[in-house]
């Protein structure tokens, strides 16, 4: 039987280097076919940019409610 598939966020904003960067990493380490990631602008949200605002890029998983702040290698995002 198949692994369920894994939903997860990137928290950032836009015109952030570190996003970008935290964005391409996903892309290269992450198999998109059992991981789906939403990007999340937190400027869109005061409540987000008060819990991360200086923090992201924040990769969060929606299921366990876990994040991992910057910075994160493709090490640290497979163990995650």
């Amino acid at each position: 039987m198949p692994k369920p598939k894994r939903y997860m966020q990137l928290l950032g904003t836009s015109g952030c280097h570190l996003c970008d960067q935290a964005e391409a990493l996903l892309g290269q380490c992450l198999d998109l076919s059992q991981v789906e990631v939403e990007m999340v602008d937190i400027a869109d949200t005061d409540e987000l940019v008060a819990l991360y605002g200086e923090k992201i890029p924040v990769l969060r998983c929606i299921d366990s409610q876990k994040v991992l702040c910057w910075p994160f290698d493709e090490r640290t995002v497979s163990c995650f």
